[in-house]
């Protein structure tokens, strides 16, 4: 078994993480949670032994570290004694952070793919540009890295392995539908990190259509689906990680990410964009300074965090499958809906943090018990689902179905 946890970042999903361990620390034993900013990492702590989330006792420690630096991630990892280290960092430092997990053998477990922060949509497939290279080095040294292990990506390429592997002899298209139907309260505010997020958006939405990469403008092409819970929405095709390792594991011919988008977002963000405010390259003012743009829109909307006490009203995330069973045409969709409000008040995090987090302790807590400790680089999908989701059933993200036999929930033996 694998012991002790270096959870890096201390933004709304580090928070979301930190309590989920705190309440299994019986099995994944010490805790420490570093970042740059160590106030945050004392203020996640002080959440976590306020709302008396520790299981058992032990070890809850605050570090400040800049994990840019691979020694210093190292020597870390070392002081600590941690064998599993998960990453909710900015996604700029993914590659780094995973240089540290080869080099000392830690378990490696992270929920969005890596960036270069000077590129925007890099050619797909995207894990093949970072990731994927270090596939056989982790291989070699028999290293445990799990990508994109938050809920999309992550759970719901568990839910197309699923799909893949329970209820379809063939698969013709994946549909990922992420709708967020709550409100914060704010005029304009990102659920995530606004330079990650806007990034997703301001260059080529790639999809995985007909067996070959197809690019489209964002907010190009959109849709309409009669949801559970959330009613009816309309989302936007939009690229994202999953896309790009399912579309290489599954072999299936479709697959596509959809994100709901209100009139209000498009509109803000159509300003910016035509502004030339979400450029990722640096001006100069005419005072001479050089600023980033988008770091200064960053700067000045509210942080993701401070987001969650006003959060009310539910997220529908899942996956709209469509093939062939037994010679018969079939649809499913396999989901999960969560509360902005019940996720702040066990963990002091909003729904969309909390959606992300939950999924990475339940993979350290597999890794742990060496279920998922494969030893190697793998996606989500290339793993069993049933262990990962049935944790998720208790852990606090039930997955439900929805198909021919009427909606209901998921269970797993």
């Amino acid at each position: 078994m694998k012991k002790n946890v270096l959870i890096i970042g201390a933004g709304g999903v580090a928070q979301v993480v930190a309590h989920k361990c705190a309440q299994h620390n019986d099995i994944l034993g010490n805790i420490a949670i570093a970042s740059r900013n160590i106030e945050k990492c004392e203020h996640i702590i002080a959440s976590v032994l306020e709302k008396g989330s520790m299981k058992v006792q032990g070890s809850l420690n605050a570090y400040a570290l800049n994990a840019l630096d691979i020694e210093a991630t190292k020597a870390l990892i070392v002081e600590t004694e941690s064998q599993l280290v998960i990453n909710v960092g900015s996604a700029f430092i993914n590659m780094s952070v995973l240089s540290a997990c080869i080099d000392t053998g830690a378990a490696y477990l992270d929920t969005a793919i890596h960036e270069d922060p000077a590129k925007i949509c890099e050619t797909p497939p995207w894990y093949a540009n970072y990731e994927w290279k270090r596939r056989d080095l982790c291989k070699e040294r028999g290293v445990t890295a799990i990508l994109g292990v938050g809920f999309d990506p992550g759970v719901v390429n568990a839910y197309a392995a699923l799909a893949d592997r329970e209820y379809f002899d063939s698969i013709d298209s994946i549909d990922i539908i992420d709708i967020n139907a709550g409100s914060h309260g704010r005029y304009f505010a990102t659920n995530f990190d606004p330079e990650i997020n806007f990034r997703e958006f301001t260059g080529q939405v790639w999809s995985w259509q007909n067996s070959e990469w197809t690019s489209n403008k964002m907010f190009e092409v959109k849709r309409t689906d009669d949801l559970p819970v959330v009613g009816v929405q309309t989302s936007y095709m939009t690229g994202h990680d999953e896309v790009h390792s399912l579309s290489a594991n599954l072999k299936v011919p479709n697959v596509r990410f959809w994100m709901g988008f209100g009139e209000h977002y498009i509109n803000v963000f159509t300003v910016l964009n035509n502004l030339g405010l979400l450029s990722e390259q640096p001006i100069v003012t005419a005072e001479g300074l050089e600023v980033v743009p988008l770091k200064v829109v960053k700067a000045v909307l509210p942080d993701p965090s401070s987001l969650a006490p006003d959060y009310t009203g539910k997220t529908c995330i899942g996956d709209l499958v469509k093939g062939k069973k037994d010679g018969q045409d079939k649809e499913v969709f396999i989901y999960n809906v969560a509360d902005h409000k019940v996720a702040y008040d066990e963990v002091g995090s909003q729904g969309i943090s909390y959606t992300a987090g939950v999924p990475a302790v339940a993979a350290a807590i597999l890794v742990a018990k060496g279920d998922w400790d494969v030893s190697t680089m793998v996606n989500v999908e290339e793993l069993p689902p049933q262990p990962f989701l049935q944790l998720l059933n208790e852990m606090g993200l039930p997955t439900r179905i929805r198909d021919e036999q009427g909606d209901r929930d998921l269970t797993f033996n």
